[in-house]
C-alpha cells in the first residue's frame, strides 16, 4: 500500500461523517391522547393549572408516617433494584454511543518458530528457526453513513430515560404504600381500641347482671346473654392483633429493615390527626404530563421507534474503515526500525443485499414492537386517568361516609348510656342494654374504618396525581465483590 492509497479511504470517512446526519427509518415523533379539558368527578376549584403539593406527607400532621416514608425512600429494596437498573441503562447507553468513536486496541508480541525440514526442504536446521517481535496499534471504526449507529444511541436514550421515569414511578408507589398501610395501621389499632374498651363496659355489664342475680333480681338468661355478648367481642381482638403486627411487618419492610424492627415504635397508637385539605388537582393533560409510568411508556416508544432504524440500516451497506500500525522484526532490537514498519488501511463494505429477506422480516418485527409499545403506552396513559377519576370519586365518598358514621357512632354512644341507666332504673330489661351495646360497638368500628378509608383515599388521590414528589435518590449499596474493581 503506497502512501499516495492513504488519502482516499479518509476523504471516505469524511464524507461518511458529512452524511451520517441522514439516518434510515422513521423520526420519532412524540405521540399526542385526545385527553378531556377536566376530570368528570372532581370540584371545578380543584382543577385549576398548575403543580400539585411536593411531599404531601409532610403536611398530612404526623411525624411518624413522614419519617417512615423518607426511609423508605431511602432504604426500600424495590427502589434499589430499580436504581440498580438505571445504572444499567445509562451504562449501556454510554456504550452505545462509543459507537461513534474509532474503536483503538494495541497490542504487542514475541514468538520462536520453527518449521520441519518437509517445510522447508533443503534449508538447514539453524535456518528454519524464525524469532518474531512485533507491536502494533489498530484501530476500526463503522461509517454511520446511513445512520445505524445514530438510531441505536437513539434506542438506547429511550430505554435510559424509561428507566429514569420506572424509577420516580416506583418512587410514587412506594411513597403511597408506605402511607396506605401506615393509615391502616393506625385504623387497626384504632377498632382495636374499640373492641377492648367494649368488652371492658362489658365486663361491668356481666358483672352488674351477676350481682343482681345473686341479690334475686336477675335471670340466668341476663347472665347467659351478657356473657354471650362479651365473648363475642373479646373474639375480635386476636384477629386484630394479628393484622396489627402483620401491618407492622409490612412497613418494616417498606423502609429496608427486618420485620420485627418497627414494633417499639408503632405498638403505641397515635390519635388521628387532622388531614390536610387537598390544595390542587389539576386537569387530564397536567396529569399525562407529569405520570412517570406514562412518560416511561413513552420513552419505549421512542426507543422502539429507533429499533425499526436500526434493522432499516441492514438494507444498506455498512461501511467500516480499519487501520494498523505497528513494527515486526526478527529480535527486539529492530523494533520500531524504518524496515521492520507495517501499516495498513482497508476500506470495508458488508453489505445483507443477499439476504435482504431476513432483513425485511427484522424490520417487519421491529415494526410490530413499536405498535405494541404505542399501545402500551395508550394504556398506560387511559389507567392514568381511569385511575384518577376513581381516586376523586372515592376520596368525595369517603369523606361523606365517615361524616355519616361518626354521627352515628356518637349516637349509639348515647344510646348505650341511656339503655344502661334505664336498666339500672328498672324501666327497662336486659335485652336493651345488650343490643344497645352490640349496635355501639358496631358504630365505633365502622367508624374507625371509615377514618381510616379516607386517609387511604386521599392518600391514594395524591398517589394517583403523582405530582411534584421530591427527587431523591436512594443511595447504591456497596457489594465487596464489585467495588474491589
Amino acid at each position: 500500500m503506497t502512501d499516495a492509497f492513504l488519502p482516499r479511504p479518509l476523504a471516505v470517512a469524511v464524507l461518511a461523517s458529512l452524511l451520517a446526519a441522514c439516518a434510515v427509518g422513521p423520526d420519532y415523533v412524540r405521540p399526542h391522547l385526545d385527553a378531556p379539558a377536566q376530570f368528570h368527578r372532581a370540584d371545578p376549584a380543584l382543577t385549576r393549572a398548575g403543580e400539585t403539593e411536593r411531599a404531601f406527607w409532610e403536611r398530612m400532621g404526623d411525624p411518624v408516617l413522614a419519617q417512615l416514608i423518607e426511609d423508605a425512600l431511602r432504604d426500600n429494596r424495590e427502589l434499589h433494584i430499580a436504581l440498580a437498573r438505571l445504572e444499567r441503562a445509562r451504562a449501556l447507553m454510554g456504550e452505545a454511543g462509543r459507537d461513534y468513536l474509532p474503536t483503538v486496541r494495541a497490542g504487542a508480541h514475541a514468538g520462536e518458530q520453527r518449521a520441519s525440514a518437509f517445510e522447508a526442504p533443503g534449508v538447514s536446521r539453524a535456518d528454519r528457526d524464525i524469532d518474531t517481535r512485533g507491536a502494533e496499534a489498530t484501530v476500526s471504526w463503522e461509517l454511520d453513513l446511513f445512520g445505524r449507529v445514530r438510531r441505536n444511541v437513539e434506542a438506547a436514550r429511550g430505554e435510559r430515560e424509561a428507566s429514569e421515569a420506572d424509577l420516580a414511578a416506583l418512587q410514587v408507589a412506594v411513597a403511597g404504600e408506605v402511607a396506605r398501610n401506615y393509615y391502616l395501621l393506625r385504623g387497626l389499632q384504632t377498632r382495636l381500641a374499640v373492641a377492648q374498651d367494649n368488652a371492658r363496659n362489658q365486663e361491668r355489664s356481666l358483672e352488674l347482671v351477676l350481682a343482681r342475680a345473686e341479690a334475686g333480681g336477675g335471670t340466668e338468661l341476663d347472665s347467659a346473654r351478657a356473657r354471650a355478648q362479651l365473648e363475642l367481642t373479646l373474639s375480635r381482638v386476636p384477629a386484630l392483633t394479628a393484622e396489627v403486627q402483620a401491618t407492622q411487618h409490612r412497613l418494616a419492610v417498606l423502609t429496608g429493615r427486618e420485620p420485627g424492627a418497627l414494633g417499639e415504635l408503632l405498638d403505641a397508637p397515635a390519635p388521628w390527626p387532622p388531614l390536610p385539605e387537598l390544595l390542587a388537582v389539576g386537569t387530564p393533560p397536567d396529569l399525562l404530563a407529569r405520570r412517570p409510568d406514562v412518560a416511561a411508556a413513552e420513552r419505549r416508544l421512542a426507543a422502539a421507534t429507533a429499533r425499526i432504524g436500526v434493522a432499516t440500516a441492514d438494507l444498506y451497506p455498512r461501511l467500516s474503515l480499519d487501520g494498523l500500525i505497528g513494527s515486526l522484526a526478527g529480535n527486539s532490537s529492530e523494533l520500531f526500525e524504518r524496515d521492520s514498519e507495517r501499516r495498513r488501511v482497508l476500506l470495508g463494505v458488508d453489505w445483507s443485499f443477499l439476504d435482504r429477506g431476513r432483513v425485511r422480516d427484522r424490520i417487519d418485527a421491529a415494526g410490530a414492537d413499536a405498535r405494541a409499545a404505542f399501545a402500551a403506552w395508550q394504556q398506560a396513559s387511559l389507567l392514568a386517568l381511569e385511575e384518577t377519576e376513581t381516586a376523586l370519586v372515592r376520596y368525595a365518598q369517603s369523606e361523606r361516609e365517615r361524616e355519616h358514621l361518626e354521627e352515628g357512632a356518637r349516637a349509639s354512644a348515647r344510646a348505650a348510656e341511656l339503655a344502661r341507666l334505664r336498666f339500672e332504673g328498672g324501666v327497662a330489661g336486659f335485652l336493651d342494654v345488650l343490643e344497645a351495646e352490640r349496635a355501639r360497638l358496631e358504630a365505633e368500628d365502622l367508624a374507625a374504618a371509615a377514618r381510616m378509608r379516607q386517609a387511604q383515599a386521599l392518600v391514594g388521590l395524591h398517589a394517583a396525581l403523582a405530582g411534584g414528589w421530591p427527587e431523591r435518590m436512594p443511595q447504591p449499596q456497596p457489594l465487596a465483590a464489585i467495588d474491589r474493581r
